[in-house]
């Protein structure tokens, strides 16, 4: 039986690509699969921020934040400020946020602490 030439260019590239995602997997097989918010608080210089902690901060973030949401907390952890403004603002999307990043961060420390 003999295969088109487009199926064994269409298998080539399947290996190929198999053979990338799994270098990745072997190489950094926790940040490969690192969400925002785990890998903002692996690279931040608090020494509190192991690596599993910031997974299970992560798996809370999953549950209680939109990745919007997500999105910007992450970049809180190298500016903190950030949270400052958003929590001063008088926006109301910026108060909303606010408010499920309390709930959020109130449910890490009780799953995570």
């Amino acid at each position: 039986m003999t295969l088109p030439l487009f199926s064994l260019r269409r298998a080539g590239l399947c290996a190929v690509l198999a053979v990338q995602v799994l270098t990745l997997e072997l190489l950094s097989p926790q940040q490969a699969n690192a969400g925002v918010i785990e890998r903002a608080c692996r690279q931040s210089d608090r020494s509190a921020a192991s690596p599993s902690l910031c997974r299970c901060i992560q798996k809370v973030a999953n549950i209680q934040l939109t990745s919007s949401d997500r999105k910007t907390v992450s970049k809180w952890f190298g500016d903190p400020h950030q949270a400052q403004v958003v929590r001063q603002s008088s926006n109301h999307r910026d108060e909303q946020l606010w408010e499920r990043y309390k709930l959020f961060g109130d449910s890490a420390a009780k799953t995570c602490g």
